[in-house]
C-alpha cells in the first residue's frame, strides 16, 4: 500500500513536472522522501527542479543520490557531469563522465548498436555548455563543445549554424562562410542555413549576396518572419545610406 501511494505521488510529481509546474511538482516529490520512498526518478526530477532554479549543490545532492540508487541511470550521470564543470570541479565531472562514457561502449559492444537515445543525452548536455561558454565570450571552448554536439547528433543543424558564429566572432569569416554554404548544400531543404548566410554576408558588406539569400528562403517559405525582417531592414538601410 506504501509502495502503491509512493509510486503514485511519483506519478503526480513527474505529470506537473513535465507541465512546467516545478513548485508543484517539487511538492510532490517532498512527500515522497519525507514518506521514506527511495525514488531514484523524484530525485532525478528533484535535480533538475534546483538545476533550473540555480540551487546547483542542491542539484548535485539531488543528482548524487539518483546515482547511490540507480548506478546506471545514464541521465543523472550527465547531468551531474556537467553540473560538476559548471561549479569549476572538473576532475569529478571528467570522473563522472568518463565511467558513463564507458558504460555506454560497453553496452555498445555487447548490443553491437550504438544507443541514439543517449548520444542524444549527451549532445544535448554539450550544447547547454557550449551556450554557457557563448555568454562568456569563450569561443575556444564554445567551440570545442558545439563540435561534441555535432559528433554526437548530426541531426542538429543550428549547432553548424553556431559554429560558423563562432569562427566569424574569432574572425575566420573564411571559415564561417564555408560552414554555412556546406550545410545550405547539404540540407537544401534546411532554410535557417539560408537566414544565416544572408546575414554573414551583410556583415560583411555584401548586401546584394544577403538579400539573394533571404529572397530565395522567402520564395521557399512566404512567411519566414526572419528572413522577411532581414530582407526589409537591409532594403532600409541602403535606402537611408543612399539619401
Amino acid at each position: 500500500m506504501i509502495n502503491q501511494r509512493i509510486a503514485d505521488l511519483v506519478c503526480k510529481g513527474k505529470e506537473c513536472f513535465n507541465r512546467g509546474e516545478y513548485r508543484k511538482a517539487q511538492l510532490f516529490f517532498n512527500e515522497v522522501i519525507e514518506g521514506g520512498g527511495e525514488s531514484s526518478e523524484a530525485f532525478f526530477c528533484l535535480g533538475n527542479i534546483f538545476h533550473l532554479k540555480g540551487e546547483i549543490g542542491k542539484a548535485i545532492k539531488a543528482f548524487n543520490k539518483v546515482l547511490e540508487l540507480d548506478p546506471c541511470h545514464t541521465d543523472a550521470s550527465i547531468s551531474l557531469s556537467i553540473l560538476y564543470n559548471d561549479v569549476g570541479r572538473y576532475e569529478d565531472g571528467k570522473r563522472i563522465f568518463d565511467i558513463t562514457n564507458e558504460r555506454i561502449k560497453q553496452k555498445k559492444n555487447r548490443s553491437g548498436v550504438e544507443d541514439k537515445h543517449i548520444n542524444r543525452k549527451f549532445s544535448e548536455r554539450h550544447y547547454e555548455l557550449a551556450e554557457m561558454y557563448m555568454t562568456y565570450n569563450r569561443f575556444d571552448e564554445a567551440l570545442f563543445e558545439y563540435n561534441k554536439v555535432i559528433a554526437l547528433n548530426s541531426d542538429n543543424l543550428e549547432a553548424r549554424i553556431k559554429v560558423a558564429k563562432v569562427y566569424a566572432k574569432k574572425g575566420f569569416m573564411s571559415k564561417a562562410f564555408d560552414e554555412l554554404k556546406r550545410l545550405k548544400n547539404e540540407y537544401p531543404a534546411y532554410l535557417s542555413a539560408r537566414v544565416a548566410l544572408g546575414i554573414l554576408y551583410y556583415g560583411t558588406g555584401k548586401v546584394l549576396e544577403a538579400q539573394s539569400e533571404w529572397k530565395r528562403v522567402l520564395a521557399k517559405e512566404p512567411h519566414n518572419t526572419e528572413a522577411s525582417m532581414y530582407l526589409n531592414l537591409s532594403k532600409t538601410a541602403t535606402e537611408t545610406s543612399l539619401q
